[in-house]
């Protein structure tokens, strides 16, 4: 039975718009490579941060909303955010 989820990452304000849309095609991609279909993506763009992170103050906001049957894809998911230097929240 296919499963719904979402996930909300932030990307570190220093990335230019077109890295940041870069980034989030790179775990789009992961997300498909698992088995996974995104059924919604939403790029919230440059907000403040509700307290500092890694002395930043903004960061680039991105939602996407999948479903999927693999009981590992949340895992391997957050190996891929923790590896990437990019990814400041998840």
């Amino acid at each position: 039975m296919e499963k719904r989820y979402e996930t909300v990452f932030i990307l570190t304000p220093v990335l230019s718009d077109d890295q940041a849309k870069e980034a989030a095609k790179k775990f789009k991609k992961t997300l498909t490579d698992l088995g996974a279909k995104v059924i919604n993506e939403e790029n919230w763009g440059l907000r403040k941060l509700a307290y500092t992170i890694q002395k930043k103050t903004t960061g680039f906001y991105h939602l996407m909303e999948f479903t999927g049957t693999s009981e590992t894809l949340i895992n391997e998911l957050e190996v891929v955010y923790k590896r990437d230097e990019r990814v400041l929240r998840f």
